[in-house]
């Protein structure tokens, strides 16, 4: 490994990339481009990293050639004047998730995907925690890779959700069990086209070998081709929530069923599990298939799908007043998984939507509302765009408003008992909150203290 190591961003995953390192014994630098970042706050909170030098603002040409290797932040792009400059300086330039990886030790699982990253990584988690002792859930989840890493053994098992901007910097990354769950039309100001975020998508595999497993979605076209062509050079499993495969998980009758060797076999029925909607069968099957392939025993694998409640932020259920019920899927920060959110309601909806524009098209979005969705209200940079979609579409039942809080008193004025209130923005949070979580927590805050 390199000696001399630039972290470029100063946020939780370079914090834990700058501690790793340093255990390591090497050099390290941090870069931070916030030319207003406050220095005094993150020395005081990061007491580990009081003697490891801070950059802020700007950088130059000379001091890029001290370092052999670059660890990139996950949100600065590989074409970024940034990036580009530390490449022709010499620099290799890596990431957190690959630092991790070859610094970790045991096994590992990978998931990544457009939707239903986080649910899976939980779910995967939950149930290999029943049968290992030492499992640790990172990734884009939350926990970073690079926190973890130090400490694991070879007897650990890591369960790691992997975005596309974490994939762009692997090398050597090898899971023994990957996932890719779906590729649907998402962060193409960072990608600029679905080609490029298809095949970053598929980076996840790209270092497995006949021994390792990749688990696809037979209902993804993209996803469907790609497992056809990987057959021979990979054990491939696919699932599906409508097609029944002779090989892989399907639904039959209600239940998640698995078909080989000529026979099929059942594990449990969907309403059995505690998180909603077709797209949690889906998730729900890919579960299944990578802790089947860690050699998880069935019934344990049952017992941890029927224990299982629904993620922070997806789709959670936050409360029922005067007979409406709220949902909180501040998570659904792209239109399919604000269409998995409608898809997965029971009764009529009051929709909140809107937030930072990537990019996206929200026409798929608005024809899914069809007679579920009563009224949307809309918010943030999106709100205009959004508005002239449904119009184009015929459904004329929004709202402009100015803040989260706005949107929830509409919502509440438009809803009856039956009907759910739900936030599914399909867009990210950035122009209005720092992040997701947050736009979530201020959701339900406010819907438990004031409506």
């Amino acid at each position: 490994m390199s000696e001399n190591y630039l972290v470029v961003g100063a946020g939780k995953s370079g914090v834990a990339a700058a501690e790793l390192l340093l255990d390591m014994k090497k050099n390290v630098t941090i870069f931070e481009a916030n030319k207003d970042f406050d220095e005094k706050t993150f020395r005081a909170v990061n007491g580990s990293l009081d003697k490891v030098p801070l950059v802020i603002g700007e950088m130059s040409d000379d001091d890029m050639k001290k370092f052999d290797e670059a660890v990139l932040s996950p949100g600065v792009p590989l074409d970024s004047s940034f990036s580009e400059r530390l490449k022709a300086a010499g620099a290799r330039i890596t990431g957190e998730v690959e630092l991790a990886f070859e610094c970790g030790k045991g096994k590992l699982v990978a998931i990544t995907g457009t939707n239903g990253k986080t649910t899976t990584t939980s779910l995967t988690g939950e149930i290999m925690k029943l049968d290992n002792e030492d499992v640790r859930v990172v990734g884009n989840i939350g926990n970073p890779y690079t926190k973890e890493a130090a400490t694991e053994t070879e007897k650990t098992v890591t369960v790691a959700e992997i975005s596309s901007f974490q994939l762009e910097t692997t090398d050597k990354f090898h899971p023994n069990v990957a996932a890719i769950l779906n590729i649907t039309p998402d962060h193409l100001n960072r990608h600029h086209t679905m080609e490029e975020y298809i095949r970053v998508k598929e980076l996840i595999t790209q270092n497995q070998t006949e021994s390792d497993t990749l688990v696809l979605n037979y209902e993804d076209k993209v996803l469907r081709a790609f497992g056809e062509k990987m057959m021979g050079k990979r054990k491939v499993v696919f699932f599906s929530s409508k097609t029944e495969l002779s090989e892989g998980f399907f639904i039959k009758d209600g239940k998640i069923v698995k078909a080989h060797d000529g026979k099929i076999e059942s594990y449990l029925a969907v309403e059995e599990l505690q998180i909603l909607g077709p797209h949690n069968w889906e998730n729900a099957m890919a579960a299944i298939a990578m802790t089947e392939a860690m050699g998880v025993p069935k019934r344990k694998i049952i017992e941890g799908l029927r224990n299982f409640t629904a993620v922070e932020h997806r789709i959670e259920y936050v409360c029922t007043k005067n007979g409406v019920k709220y949902y909180n899927d501040s998570k659904g920060t792209n239109p399919d998984a604000a269409i998995k959110a409608v898809e997965a309601m029971n009764g009529p909806i009051c929709l909140i939507g809107g937030g930072y524009d990537k990019g996206n098209s929200y026409d798929e979005w608005v024809n899914s509302f069809n007679k579920r969705v009563k009224m949307i209200a809309l918010i943030g940079q999106t709100k205009n765009k959004i508005a002239e979609c449904c119009q184009r579409h015929g459904f004329m039942n929004f709202e402009l408003c100015d803040t989260l809080e706005e949107a929830i008193d509409a919502c509440t004025e438009n809803a009856v008992p039956g009907d759910n209130v739900l936030l599914s923005p399909a867009c990210a949070s950035w122009d209005m909150f720092k992040n997701y979580e947050i736009r979530g927590q201020i959701f339900k805050e406010y819907v438990k203290s004031k409506i």
